[in-house]
């Protein structure tokens, strides 16, 4: 569980983003229009979307200012592993990284990719609840709130390029 937390430490960024950039240089090696394109269209997506979802979480998580559970619950009934926290539970900024990495990368990923990244979340946000670190609300809370920022960011990338152009094929 501690290293599905590490995994979802927000602080990775530069390697997830240097990670897309291989991903994106090793396919233009195959085939320069099909397979680099939708990978750097991930990482524009991930770069603007990480920038927006880092704000909205600063913004978030002292004003709403929900306690973690070693603070809510009776003491002694949650087990902590690592240095206990007590405030700005909701939402799991661990939950929001993940679910930003997967959603992000999810159009340009095959159904085994989907797979691992359906897991990837599914690992971080266990791991932040196992851990004692946060409530189940505060992992959701987490996956909302980062899938709509991937959502509306990648809208907002696909109106600025416009309509995908129409290919002509000649009838046999």
């Amino acid at each position: 569980m501690l290293l599905g937390t590490a995994l979802g430490n927000h602080a990775h960024f530069p390697l997830y983003i240097a990670l897309l950039g291989v991903i994106a240089i090793n396919g233009a090696r195959n085939d320069p229009r099909q397979q680099a394109m939708p990978w750097l269209l991930v990482m524009a997506v991930f770069a603007l979307a990480y920038n927006l979802d880092s704000w909205l979480l600063s913004w978030m998580k002292p004003y709403l200012n929900f306690p973690r559970p070693p603070l809510a619950l009776p003491i002694n009934s949650v087990h902590i592993v690592g240095v206990a926290e007590f405030h700005h539970s909701l939402p799991s900024g661990h939950a929001s990284f993940a679910m930003l990495c997967a959603a992000s990368a999810w159009p340009a990923l095959g159904r085994p990719g989907r797979l691992v990244a359906s897991l990837f979340v599914l690992w971080v946000g266990v791991s932040r609840i196992s851990l004692g670190a946060h409530f189940p609300a505060d992992v959701l809370g987490g996956y909302v709130s980062s899938l709509f920022i991937v959502l509306v960011v990648r809208t907002f990338f696909q109106l600025m390029a416009g309509p995908p152009p129409v290919e002509t094929r000649r009838r046999a």
